[in-house]
């Protein structure tokens, strides 16, 4: 039914075609067709409505480019395998299967709309089609289990220097791997893992990236904390061109990372932090803690040191700037 919608406004470009007409050639309801429009939207399409006019298709969404992709890669391993899909549940899900059906390090998913993206603590992402990066990379580093936080904290480091680089924006990373934009959430950074004897077999580095949403693409709960790097930078952001500039930072930090360690990651980190400094609120299974962000140390977790002068190590979980 979508399809044969929009093969009335190929039929019809630039111009306006009326609910009553739509009605009267698909042959459903008026109702049913405000239903396959607000479908078509969450894919990406976005039309104009006017009253006694009808709709007009002002856009088509985006598609990812494998041949401008490939063609600017200048790294070595990360993306040299490239897996893209119109649509999935989630591309973690699909980057998992490909580790089992023995996928190399570097390998990505992308893909133009996830139904079900997760974030952290198993909350949902937003991630509509063609508007975004919602991308997985597969790692295979051979180091203790417990120093995963430190390649959190990297994925943070290498995606925020990134943006920018593409988009000269004035952007920080809230502890652990949430970057903001004034304030607001634009990209989100969940890593999954497997382990054995104590040491990675793999990590999954889940990067979800709001690129050229606009506000009216936002669920109306969301728009007080959510933003994109369109709204934020005044215009179109090439997500292929920065795809590629991510994964080059990564690429850059990942191998000083195995080389000299967290200590010089933990510099980047601090630099780029709006969470140092500040007082900060978060919720732990022993209760509330409150205090200031005062550093990260050697295994990525924040030192908040209270009011009373204790120094309070937080390992996991979310934070509330105040």
């Amino acid at each position: 039914m979508n399809e044969r919608i929009l093969e009335l406004f190929e039929e019809a470009p630039e111009t306006y075609v009326s609910g009553a007409e739509i009605s009267r050639r698909i042959g459903v309801s008026r109702t049913a067709i405000w239903k396959h429009i607000e479908e078509l939207r969450a894919e990406g399409y976005a039309f104009e409505a006017a009253p006694r006019k009808g709709y007009r298709l002002i856009s088509r969404p985006a598609k990812w480019q494998l041949s401008k992709l490939m063609s600017g890669m200048k790294t070595k391993v990360l993306g040299q395998k490239v897996h893209i899909y119109d649509e999935v549940d989630s591309t973690q899900t699909i980057a998992h299967r490909l580790v089992a059906s023995g996928a190399p390090e570097g390998t990505i998913v992308l893909a133009e709309r996830q139904t079900a993206g997760r974030g952290r603590m198993g909350r949902s992402w937003h991630s509509p089609s063609g508007k975004g990066i919602w991308l997985s990379l597969i790692l295979t580093p051979r180091i203790p289990v417990y120093f995963m936080p430190q390649l959190t904290l990297l994925s943070a480091v290498a995606l925020c220097r990134a943006i920018q680089k593409v988009c000269q924006v004035d952007i920080g990373i809230k502890w652990p791997n949430d970057l903001l934009i004034h304030g607001k959430k634009v990209s989100g950074i969940l890593l999954e893992s497997s382990g054995e004897d104590e040491r990675l077999k793999y990590v999954i580095a889940g990067i979800g990236i709001s690129v050229n949403l606009l506000e009216e693409d936002y669920p109306e709960e969301l728009r007080a904390k959510a933003t994109s790097l369109a709204i934020e930078s005044g215009g179109e952001v090439s997500r292929e061109g920065l795809v590629q500039a991510f994964l080059l930072e990564f690429e850059e930090m990942y191998a000083l990372y195995l080389e000299k360690g967290f200590a010089p990651i933990r510099l980047l980190w601090e630099a780029l932090s709006v969470t140092l400094k500040r007082p900060i609120r978060t919720s732990t299974q022993s209760g509330f803690i409150e205090g200031i962000a005062d550093s990260l140390d050697d295994t990525g977790a924040l030192t908040v040191i209270t009011s009373d002068g204790e120094r309070v190590k937080i390992y996991s979980g979310d934070i509330e700037l105040k």
